[in-house]
């Protein structure tokens, strides 16, 4: 098991052999996942966007840009 310290900013350095494991380095972004009250999974946020095609299946129906954007602007006026 693996452990850090947390400073009084609130930090903690990852240990290095997490960071291999992860594939992380200096800039590179991760995740926190609340998996229930007290308890998170933390990963590495790294991954290319190409990596989520396909995810929901093929498209039902083309989208127009146009589209999308007014389905943007209605749900951020719903928000509000």
């Amino acid at each position: 098991m693996q452990t850090a310290q947390l400073t009084s900013k609130g930090q903690i350095t990852i240990p290095a052999s997490v960071r291999r494991a992860l594939q992380v380095a200096e800039g590179d972004r991760v995740e926190f996942v609340q998996i229930e009250p007290g308890r998170f999974e933390f990963m590495a946020a790294t991954r290319d966007v190409r990596e989520l095609k396909g995810m929901f299946g093929p498209a039902k129906a083309p989208v127009s840009i146009e589209t999308m954007n007014a389905a943007i602007a209605a749900r951020a006026a719903q928000a509000k």
